[in-house]
């Protein structure tokens, strides 16, 4: 694509201080009315020239008008046309001056160059072919064989990548494609297929990046904008997902393929939507029920099975849902061990169920992939501040009695907590844990209360 800096930059270099000697009184200037095709003509290569682009097209559009047999005039504009990067606008008017003029070998070239970059290969040839049996310029004939030259190479690489992406060599595939589209670069089959590669390959990025250009380099690719919405919808962008299935539908609001997924993404999205609603009106089991529905919706993609469980971690964590808030976080956690966000939660969950040590543990975690987070340091803070104060533990609050309580009643105590607390009443790992714990507190409770001299200090 020819760049308005590169043409600028060929006029500056071989027509020194060119843009001074043209008269300032023709900048900007309308045609008068008589708009005749010369005068629109003269003014369109002054307008070029001082690189006024869309008024230099506009003269040129007038010319078109006014003599639409003048080779010159839709030359000219095609000139326009690549210099504001229109190649789909150009090429109609190189064929044009062909036809109006077979013998015009730059028109020829330039289409050449155009076909050349939109992967046309053997329609690109056959330009090239034609300059070089005409009589060309040395510089004419000098570029369309080296162009010439590329296309046949090119064929050759085409032909390849088709034979390593149909025996799924998709790297060596995707390799052959870099090649061909650093000079096809407006190839849409080129770039579609390296997309697949990218996919198969397991680069979304890169998938994603060549399918947005086939998206605008082909007015009409439903197709693009469908696969566009599937990759962002596998990997949790629900929000994405749902731009680009409806600019699919913009262009076919019957395509079946986008409708049935744009109803799927709607409604998760929706969902998803309303979950965050309930949560910042801190309607939190409001919440983690909507979430549990996002799960039965996609139960397939992992993103948003993780994203429903993170969120649902969140929501009882701040719903004082201790011990079964841990165990959704560390769910979470074995798939993502640093998810910052709920590391802070199940920290959190972990102070609710007196478990401090474990608190610790994870705003250390958490601190080390967050240095600055004023939430984790005031966490780890409070956490530090009541391990130290359980440490200092109440006997006698443990098993339920009072400072005066004799012995049998203490062991009748302890018997009933033993028993309520043993760990094999549980199945829940969390809830295992956390008995195991309280059984040992029990233990050591009964011991301490039930010998005089332990009793006394």
């Amino acid at each position: 694509m020819v760049s308005f800096d590169h043409v600028a930059h060929t006029i500056l270099t071989y027509i020194p201080y060119v843009l001074v000697l043209i008269d300032m009184r023709y900048e900007g200037v309308k045609c008068g009315t008589d708009g005749g095709v010369d005068n629109h003509m003269e003014m369109g290569k002054k307008l070029l020239a001082a690189g006024q682009l869309a008024d230099a097209l506009s003269h040129f559009h007038a010319a078109v008008d006014g003599d639409p047999k003048n080779y010159l005039a839709y030359y000219r504009r095609a000139t326009v046309f690549l210099a504001m990067g229109k190649s789909k606008s150009a090429l109609p008017d190189l064929s044009r001056v062909i036809e109006l003029k077979p013998d015009f070998t730059s028109a020829w070239l330039q289409r050449g160059n155009l076909l050349l970059k939109q992967g046309k290969l053997d329609e690109a040839e056959r330009d090239f072919k034609k300059v070089l049996n005409s009589s060309p310029s040395d510089k004419e004939e000098k570029e369309a064989q080296i162009q010439l030259t590329k296309s046949d190479e090119l064929q050759r690489l085409v032909a390849q990548s088709r034979s390593s992406f149909n025996n799924k060599d998709y790297m060596t595939a995707a390799a052959q494609l870099d090649t061909i589209i650093e000079t096809c670069v407006w190839d849409v089959a080129s770039r579609e297929m390296r997309a697949e590669c990218f996919i198969e390959m397991g680069k979304m990025g890169k998938a994603i990046s060549d399918l947005k250009a086939t998206s605008k380099l082909k007015s009409d690719n439903t197709q693009a904008f469908y696969k566009l919405s599937t990759i962002y919808y596998n990997l949790g962008d629900h929000e994405m997902s749902l731009n680009e299935v409806r600019e699919c539908l913009k262009l076919d609001p019957d395509h079946k393929q986008c409708y049935s997924h744009y109803k799927q993404v709607k409604k998760l999205n929706k969902q998803i939507q309303s979950a965050e609603e309930l949560i910042q009106q801190q309607r939190y089991k409001d919440a983690v029920s909507k979430y549990e529905a996002v799960m039965k919706t996609e139960p397939n993609v992992q993103h948003f099975s993780l994203l429903a469980k993170e969120r649902i971690c969140h929501a009882l964590t701040q719903d004082q849902g201790g011990s079964r808030a841990i165990s959704v976080c560390t769910e979470v956690l074995q798939s993502n061990p640093e998810n910052v966000n709920v590391l802070k939660d199940r920290a959190e969950a972990y102070l609710q169920d007196e478990q401090y040590e474990e608190a610790i543990k994870d705003y250390e975690t958490a601190a080390k992939h967050s240095e600055n987070d004023r939430q984790i340091k005031e966490g780890l803070e409070r956490a530090r501040r009541l391990l130290k104060q359980s440490q200092k533990r109440d006997y006698y609050k443990i098993l339920g009695v009072k400072r005066t309580a004799q012995k049998k009643e203490i062991i009748r105590a302890y018997r009933k907590l033993a028993q309520q607390w043993h760990p094999d009443n549980f199945q829940d790992p969390e809830e295992k844990k956390k008995a195991e714990k309280k059984f040992i507190d029990i233990a050591q409770a009964k011991e301490v209360l039930t010998d005089p001299a332990s009793r006394s200090r």
